[in-house]
């Protein structure tokens, strides 16, 4: 294959659409699945039961598909499965999945990916999303769609943030940080929504003043997280078209840990 540098180990049982270019010294393993169009950089090692969608850009320098950092893995075939369209930069570390929880770390699509950045076993990370240098994701943390993490912000393991989130340099997160919320802090304490970004993202302003009531309701008032979900529950009558956004607000905080609560 033309587009596989000499120098490169690519074991035959790897499985690699003929349009991937990969570059020197780079080492992918048995179980590598790569499709088409995506790029791979020198002196990368792709292992372990790894699948890589089309059109993804892996730039110089990354460990994707190595055994978690958990004492208890034994070996188990667990999984990294990488969707479409991702640019992921240099000296990342994205781990397989463990054995006992989800078994896979998933990545969705269209993510950009900065330098440094970690993802430990069994996390999934969804769609749109920009993580900034050296961020830190411990194990079975669940990332939604269009979240932004400022550069060196450490989660938490067993940490959910919602889509449309936000976090600043620096933040480290003990709890659940709700959609829409931007936090900031060690530990991370809201600060206000991620409004600019939902005008970016298209959202109409009755849809955005929804979610500045969601923000009142949790912040601003001083009530329980109960009262703040009947009062949100309340807003879909006034704002039709939020109905969706207060779903999903509703539906993170259902889940939220009694043990870790949400940023507040």
């Amino acid at each position: 294959m033309s587009n596989i540098h000499p120098t490169a180990l690519v074991d035959p049982a790897a499985e690699l659409d003929s349009s991937v270019t990969v570059g020197p010294y780079t080492v992918i393993g048995p179980h590598v699945k790569i499709g088409a169009g995506t790029t791979v950089g020198a002196h990368c090692v792709i292992e372990g039961h790894t699948t890589i969608g089309r059109d993804n850009r892996i730039f110089q320098f990354n460990s994707l598909g190595a055994i978690p950092q958990d004492k208890k893995y034994a070996g188990e075939p667990c999984e990294l499965v990488i969707g479409d369209r991702n640019t992921i930069r240099e000296f990342c570390t994205f781990n397989i999945g463990s054995p006992g929880a989800l078994g896979k770390t998933v990545v969705g699509d269209d993510n950009w990916i900065m330098a440094y950045v970690h993802l430990a076993h069994d996390c999934v990370v969804g769609n749109k999303t920009i993580f900034a240098n050296n961020s830190q994701l411990a194990g079975h943390v669940t990332v939604g769609d269009w979240v932004i993490l400022g550069g060196f912000t450490v989660v938490h393991q067993f940490v959910r943030i919602g889509d449309h989130a936000m976090t600043a340099m620096c933040s480290l997160l003990f709890a659940d940080l709700p959609p829409f919320v931007m936090c900031q802090g060690q530990p991370a304490a809201a600060r206000s929504m991620n409004f600019e970004g939902l005008r970016r993202r298209g959202f109409s302003p009755e849809r955005i003043s929804a979610v500045k009531a969601m923000h009142k309701a949790l912040y601003r008032d001083d009530l329980t997280l109960d009262q703040a979900a009947e009062r949100i529950a309340g807003l879909t009558e006034k704002t039709p078209d939020a109905a969706p956004d207060v779903a999903m607000m509703l539906d993170f905080l259902r889940q939220a840990s009694p043990q870790r609560g949400i940023v507040r």
